[in-house]
């Protein structure tokens, strides 16, 4: 066999068996999901972090009535007239408690519920689509976020294979497994079938993997293009360019 289309076949044959060994998904896993018909948010609490904003509400009180501030990364605000507060880690209702009792030592203030906490920015809950698609990377966490709107925003490419993008959920500990879906995207755009369309969570991750045959072209340049630079070098040891400037290894010059 020429060498050329051994190592050619050799190389497929890794691809493959690359993209085999990726997919360890398990149909009851979805279980771990909930569907949007199924509840109206998936979180129960909203919960401080860096870096959400935070925004105040006391009327009474103007020097922090409408103040908006972002979460430090040590999880803490501050105000002239208060100093520092640690809130990361707190709902929006238990640091209005811990404002009020704060400022109920220096001002008198009138009826209930006086300070009112808002989140201003969500910016610390994200999930993740990653892998063939234009768009990858986090998207912010709103509490509705589905299956089928986050791949809608991400699109996939042209390399994707969508009859098998993955739907994880990561382990906590060492001790649980990760939950592992998969769903068949074609079915969904072209004949309506949201049956596997869940809503995600805080950290689920949105997996598009190349086909086969994209893999295998993804591994080839892998392979090849180490060796294309390294010629191209010796090339221009050899063959220096002329006028000046500096060329770029994929040819011609840069300036």
């Amino acid at each position: 066999m020429n060498p050329l289309k051994a190592l050619g076949l050799v190389a497929l044959l890794f691809a493959i068996g690359s993209i085999a060994g990726c997919f360890s998904s398990n149909p009851d896993d979805i279980r771990a999901f909930v569907k949007p018909y199924e509840v109206d948010v998936t979180a129960e609490n909203y919960v401080f972090e860096p870096p959400d904003e935070v925004e105040i509400h006391c009327p009474d009180i103007p020097p922090i009535d409408m103040q908006r501030q972002r979460i430090r990364p040590d999880g803490k605000i501050s105000f002239k007239e208060l100093g520092e507060i640690e809130v990361a880690g707190k709902t929006p209702k238990e640091v209005s408690a811990l404002i009020e009792g704060m400022v109920t030592e220096l001002y008198a203030l009138p009826g209930d519920n006086r300070i009112d906490v808002r989140v201003a920015a969500f910016t610390s809950k994200v999930y993740y689509v990653v892998g063939q698609v234009m768009r990858p990377g986090p998207r912010n966490y709103t509490g509705r976020d589905n299956l089928v709107t986050a791949l809608a925003d991400a699109q996939p490419n042209s390399m994707a294979w969508e009859k098998r993008i993955q739907v994880i959920r990561p382990s906590a500990t060492e001790a649980e497994r990760p939950m592992i879906f998969e769903i068949d995207y074609i079915r969904v755009i072209k004949e309506g079938d949201t049956t596997n369309n869940v809503l995600l969570e805080e950290g689920d991750i949105v997996y598009v993997p190349p086909t086969i045959l994209a893999s295998f072209g993804l591994l080839l340049e892998e392979f090849i293009s180490p060796i294309a630079r390294a010629f191209y070098g010796a090339y221009l040891i050899q063959n220096p360019p002329s006028g000046g400037g500096e060329y770029s290894p994929y040819g011609g010059s840069r300036y």
